[in-house]
C-alpha cells in the first residue's frame, strides 16, 4: 500500500523553501553549501520522501535561522516519518483513505459540502454502517465493519482538547434522505443537532430554494492545513476520491464553499429545519 507524505513532512519541505528563498539562494547554491546536490534539496523542498535531520540542521544554520527556528524543524524531520493510528491496523486500508488519515490528524480545520450523506466526521455508526452498506453491495460485512471502526475513530479527533474548526454545509436532500431507516435517520439528525452546538463544529443546510448553486457537481473536503499552502481538497467519487492541492484548485473550491455558506440557512433556521425534518420523519 502506498504512503501519502505527513503533514510534518509536507511543512517542513514548505518551511525550507521559505528559508532558502529569504536567503536568495537558488537550490544549487544552498546544496552546494551543505554538500548535496540540486536534486536532493529539491526532493527536501518538495512534499514527500525522506529526509535527513543533520542535513536539515545544516540548511538552517546556511540559512541563518534562530536557535528555535532550528531545532524546531529538526524535531520536524526526526518526526516526519511518524505514522499514525491506522498504520497498525490488521486490515489495510485503500490508498486514499490512509492518505486522508494523514492529513486530517493534523488539520487546523475542514470545510465541507456533503450533497449526499452527512459528513463522515458527524455520523453516527448505525448510519455509518447503512452508508456503507448502500454504496459498497458487494462488500462482505467484516470489511463494512472495519471501514466504519475507522470512520469512528476518525471523530475522536472532535473530542481532542484543541480540536480542528468543522463546518459542514448540508444540502437538504441529504438531511432528507431515510437512511437505514426511520430510527436510524431520527438518531442521525439527533446527533447532529448535538454536535452543531459544540463551539467548534458549525452545521448549515442548504435549501433546495436555493436552486443552482455553486458545487452542482458533487461533495467536497477542504482540509486545512498550518498554513495556506498546505490546504488541500479531497473530491469525492465512486470507488474512493481525488486530492487537489494546485492552487488554481484550491482557489476554485474555496470560493465554492464560501459562496455556499453564503447560500445555506443561518444557524438558527438550520436548527428549525433539522427538528421539523426529524418530527416529519
Amino acid at each position: 500500500m502506498a504512503v501519502g507524505p505527513t503533514t510534518r513532512r509536507r511543512q517542513l519541505g514548505a518551511d525550507l523553501r521559505r528559508l532558502r528563498e529569504l536567503k536568495g539562494l537558488t537550490l544549487e547554491e544552498a546544496g552546494a553549501r551543505v554538500g548535496v546536490s540540486k536534486a536532493t534539496l529539491s526532493r527536501y523542498e518538495t512534499k514527500e520522501g525522506s529526509v535527513k535531520w543533520p542535513t536539515v540542521d545544516a540548511l538552517c544554520r546556511e540559512y541563518d535561522t534562530s536557535d528555535e527556528e532550528r531545532l524546531a524543524l529538526v524535531e520536524l524531520a526526526k518526526a516526519a516519518k511518524v505514522q499514525g493510528w491506522w498504520r497498525s491496523l490488521a486490515d489495510p486500508i485503500p490508498d486514499s483513505m490512509n492518505l486522508m488519515l494523514t492529513l486530517e490528524d493534523e488539520v487546523e480545520r475542514e470545510d465541507h459540502y456533503a450533497c449526499m450523506f452527512i459528513p463522515g466526521l458527524l455520523q453516527t455508526r448505525d448510519y455509518a454502517e447503512a452508508v456503507h452498506r448502500a454504496s459498497e453491495k458487494q462488500c462482505p460485512e467484516r470489511e463494512v465493519q472495519h471501514m466504519v471502526d475507522i470512520r469512528m475513530k476518525r471523530q475522536e479527533l472532535l473530542q481532542r482538547e484543541d480540536p480542528p474548526r468543522i463546518w459542514c454545509v448540508i444540502d437538504e436532500g441529504a438531511v432528507r434522505r431515510t437512511v437505514g431507516g426511520p430510527d436510524v435517520m431520527n438518531a442521525q439528525l439527533r446527533h447532529l443537532l448535538t454536535l452543531a452546538e459544540l463551539p467548534h463544529i458549525t452545521v448549515q443546510v442548504l435549501p433546495f430554494s436555493t436552486g443552482a448553486h455553486a458545487a452542482a457537481v458533487g461533495s467536497f473536503l477542504i482540509l486545512g492545513g498550518q498554513t495556506p499552502d498546505l490546504d488541500v481538497v479531497y473530491v469525492d467519487l465512486i470507488g474512493g476520491g481525488v486530492f487537489m492541492e494546485k492552487p488554481q484548485e484550491l482557489e476554485r473550491y474555496k470560493l465554492a464553499f464560501q459562496y455556499l455558506k453564503a447560500q445555506a440557512l443561518d444557524l438558527e433556521s438550520t436548527t428549525q429545519l433539522i427538528h421539523r425534518i426529524n418530527k416529519e420523519s
